[in-house]
């Protein structure tokens, strides 16, 4: 999708954030003093409002009524007016309830997602500082204008897209914007050309939160023209695509019904032309047929067991937002996930320190205050290295966060680098408020982004004064002339500490350097000067988001399953290449930055997509493109994301996923799948779900097609040959109402297989029926049919009754379904064992259900009058089971058939598509 154009920048000049502050300012005819109301005025009427206007929406009614506009809902429907028409009012019901009840959940469902665009629109501030005619005042901030100097103060929403003129400490969280993990430093110093908006150091974006520090800035975009306009296009653009299984359903039931539309007119004709039976009675029977062979009962099933797959996905932390994601899960083929918080625990860790002479490892993962400290693999204690000891106890001095404890979890208040400081004090038995105690603070100097370090003045055990300092290394090494070794005090080797410093870059560590000097500040506060120099090195520490070990686990499961797991972040390239290695993704692979996506076009992108599984500083529109790449490559793309940003990616993707702790209520709206814990391994959970879900209605349709194929061929091979009918069209009703509802509902509730998470993906465009398949529907058919027309014939060749023979047949019918209803439980696998058998206790009720209902309809005299059966001696009902277990007992045989040929073939009967 092109960018939105920016009508406040004269075409062919350089974007803002490569030009100076004072470039800018002229570039728009504004000044430090801002504009005059004039001209604020009518540039309001030239650029509009800064907001950002709302979606066309269709209204309530039409939404209702799109609901329909499904073929499959069209058979139901066509099914409902042939059963009302035969007044057999239970079916008609149990059709129109399934009809109602699909359109409700597709207008709910579709209401909720038109609010993603009402969430991103509740970012924009309502209120700005701005300077005009050099006055300050509050105005809304929907009034703002390009070329108006807006103030920022701290806990301020910027309410536009600026250009920064002046700028003190200022720190910006963009998280929601560009998936930065952490706040932003920011400058008025121009960046490149081709800078991403996460390396726009000099701009402020609108929604974004100021959280530390001053600043001014001059607006150079407003509304639709910002970047999180252009997001809210793209959004507004984006239409969701049916997911593969509505997609395959929709295509079958076409397809179907004009198979059994077509079955039925030509058994009509050869009933009345070639057999001479009465037209009314044939089309009765027609009628019956074409009712009984329509899968009614498909909709309903689908419906019952996406919603079983919500409920235990919910109990998983979860939550689905649109029913139909379900079963797109269980066809991902590709996973595209933000790093921070979902494959990381967001919560940084100390994992190595380097003093003088050696390193040290830490162990203990995020903020739980345990763990030890090792050098070359030995254990040692803290107070044993007195180096370490002072660097850590610098560590926590120079601090300004805090660790808390609550309900048995622990967390950080202040920036997350100094709370791993603290949770390393702790470890090591120096804790904040101890060392407080002995070491008061007296002054400090907070971090600036200029100067790049902290300080603090403190006063010692033994009445001493001490300055410690923390921050970039490089400025540190700065202040140092000396460092501290077990030996003592020795100069400054300043190639070993940069030498160790790229090492700890290169292994994707965020780096501190901490140092001490015993003095006081030259005055009575402390100043910059009073960090000239003369410090001693302590250490180096290295701090990482660690991956979280679940995660590790479930791209493993991922990459077994066959799903590819593609990291997309806005963090830096060499911290994602690391925590990449870490988890397994993108090992030996190139990887990519937003600047080099923007580079290239869609078929380049399509081409090189595939092989590079790590994509750091990306955009919004950067991840839409990726998303986009990878479906036309044929993936079925499954998107995680928490930001606004990350809203149009989630919207396109075939099951958007967003983070249910951190996530903007943008991000949320936009996706189909919300998880409680933002936790990677719920995703793989999920997945699972999704692959039990499709794989249910395929068991439902395997049992459905030949038990409903079984009845129709009775009656056509009755036709072809001549013979008695061995059912009326009332009894095929029967037949279809007492076990449509009961016996296939069943297969619902099954348990997701234990190799289900050990096959391939299936292919988005692979049929819903291979011919493995069909054979078997074929095959079932005819031994259904088989059966059932045998002892027809054999008790009407016996002298049976009429009625007593079709009650026979009916019977045999309905119980050769229930025990391939326990066949269907596996599609291969053999279901003769205990957990075959009795498993799925839904499969019992519904069996034990319809055993009842064909006793009433055998014995009870009323069901005698409306079906015209009969009752049955204790020696007929042994022949109809005996006749219906050869069915289970035929399928059963046919499975380990296919179970042999997959053994010794699999290039001729692959199992990796059959469950």
């Amino acid at each position: 999708m092109e960018p939105l154009p920016r009508t406040t920048r004269p075409e062919g000049t350089r974007p803002f954030h490569a030009l100076g502050a004072d470039d800018v300012l002229r570039q728009f005819g504004s000044g430090l003093s801002g504009l005059d109301e004039t001209e604020a005025r009518l540039r309001l009427e030239r650029y509009g409002r800064n907001e950002l206007a709302p979606a066309q929406r269709r209204g309530p009614l039409r939404r209702l009524i799109g609901q329909f506009n499904n073929i499959l809902l069209y058979v139901m429907m066509g099914a409902a007016v042939v059963t009302a028409s035969l007044e057999h009012w239970l079916d008609t019901g149990v059709l129109l309830a399934a009809i109602v009840i699909n359109a409700i959940i597709g207008f709910i469902q579709e209401g909720k997602a038109e609010t993603a665009l009402d969430a991103i629109r509740t970012m924009l501030a309502p209120h700005a500082l701005v300077i005009r005619g050099g006055r300050r005042y509050e105005i809304k901030a929907a009034a703002l204008v390009p070329g108006d100097v807006v103030v920022l103060n701290p806990g301020d929403r910027v309410p536009a897209d600026l250009r920064l003129i002046a700028a003190k400490e200022l720190r910006i969280d963009e998280a929601a914007l560009t998936g930065e993990s952490l706040p932003v430093d920011k400058s008025v110093a121009p960046v490149p050309n081709n800078a991403t908006p996460a390396d726009q150091s000099c701009m402020a974006f609108s929604g974004t939160v100021c959280v530390q520090g001053q600043a001014s800035g001059v607006i150079v975009a407003t509304g639709a023209t910002t970047e999180l306009g252009q997001i809210n296009r793209m959004l507004a653009g984006i239409q969701r695509a049916a997911t593969p299984l509505i997609q395959q359903i929709n295509k079958f039931s076409y397809w179907l019904a004009l198979v059994i539309l077509a079955l039925g007119a030509l058994t009509f004709l050869f009933g009345t032309l070639v057999r001479d039976l009465p037209p009314s009675d044939m089309f009765m029977m027609v009628v019956a047929m074409v009712a009984s062979a329509i899968p009614e009962g498909l909709p309903v099933v689908l419906t019952v067991t996406l919603a079983l797959g919500v409920q235990r996905m919910a109990r998983q932390k979860a939550v689905v937002r649109r029913l139909a994601a379900v079963e797109t899960l269980g066809s991902v083929t590709v996973i595209c996930t933000d790093k921070t918080g979902t494959l990381t625990r967001n919560e940084m860790t100390v994992e190595r320190i380097v003093c003088a002479g050696r390193v040290v490892e830490v162990s203990g993962v995020g903020y739980m205050p345990a763990g030890a400290f090792f050098v070359d693999g030995r254990q040692i204690g803290a107070g044993s290295d007195p180096v370490l000891a002072q660097a850590i106890r610098a560590g926590v001095l120079c601090n300004d966060a805090a660790l808390r404890k609550a309900d048995e979890h622990w967390f950080v208040e202040g920036d997350p680098t100094e709370g791993a400081l603290l949770v390393l004090g702790h470890k090591a038995g120096l804790t904040p408020d101890a060392l407080s105690s002995a070491w008061p603070r007296v002054d400090s100097l907070p971090f600036e982004s200029v100067n790049r370090y902290m300080a603090t003045h403190h006063v010692g055990p033994d009445e001493r004064p001490w300055i410690f300092a923390k921050g970039a290394p490089e400025r540190i090494l700065e202040l140092c002339d000396s460092q501290s070794d077990l030996a003592g005090t020795a100069a400054l080797d300043v190639d070993y500490w940069r030498r160790m410093a790229t090492d700890l870059a290169a292994r994707g560590l965020r780096l501190l350097a901490i140092a001490e000097k015993p003095a006081e500040p030259d005055g009575p506060l402390m100043a910059d000067a009073d960090l000239g120099g003369h410090f001693t090195m302590l250490a180096l520490v290295g701090i990482v988001d660690l991956p979280r070990e679940e995660a590790i686990r479930s791209v493993r499961d991922c990459h077994a399953a066959g799903i590819s797991v593609k990291m997309i972040t806005g963090d830096h390239a060499d911290t994602a290449r690391a925590i990449g290695a870490q988890l397994s993704i993108g090992m030996g692979k190139p990887s990519l930055t937003g600047s080099e996506i923007a580079l290239m076009d869609t078929g380049t992108l399509q081409r090189v997509v595939s092989d590079v599984d790590i994509f750091a500083r990306a955009s919004p529109e950067h991840k839409l493109r990726l998303v986009q790449a990878l479906q036309l490559n044929g993936h079925t793309v499954a998107m995680t994301g928490d930001g606004v940003n990350d809203a149009p990616a989630l919207k396109r993707a075939d099951v958007g996923v967003a983070m249910g702790l951190k996530g903007t209520e943008a991000a949320k709206d936009a996706a189909d799948l919300i998880l409680a814990d933002d936790n990677f391994a719920t995703i793989v959970v999920a997945v699972r779900e999704g692959r039990a879900v499709y794989d249910n209605v395929k068991k439902f349709m395997l049992f459905m097609l030949p038990t409903n194929g079984g009845e129709a061929l009775l009656i056509i091979a009755a036709l072809i040959f001549g013979l008695t009918l061995p059912l009326t069209a009332v009894q095929v009703l029967w037949i279809n109402m007492a076990t449509a509802s009961t016996l296939g509902l069943a297969l619902a509730f099954e348990p997701a297989e234990r190799n289900i998470m050990r096959r391939r993906p299936r292919p988005p465009a692979a049929s819903l029926f291979p011919l493995f398949f069909v054979w078997r529907i074929v095959y079932v058919s005819f031994l259904m049919m088989g059966v059932a027309l045998a002892l027809f014939l054999w008790e009407i060749d016996n002298g049976a009754s009429l009625s007593a023979a079709r009650t026979m047949a009916v019977n045999t019918v309905v119980f050769s379904e229930m025990f391939y209803l326990i066949c269907s439980r596996y599609i291969t696998e053999s279901v003769l064992s205990l957990e075959g058998l009795t498993g799925n206790r839904y499969v019992l009720f519904a069996i034990a259900a319809s055993i009842v209902l064909q006793v009433l309809y055998t014995h009870a005299s009323f069901m005698q009058r409306i079906f015209g059966s009969s009752s049955l001696s204790p020696m007929d009902w042994s022949k109809v089971i005996a006749a219906s277990f050869l069915v289970f007992l035929a399928a059963e045989l046919e499975k380990a058939v296919v179970r042999g040929i997959q053994e010794r073939d699999p290039v001729l009967l692959p199992s990796k598509g059959i469950p």
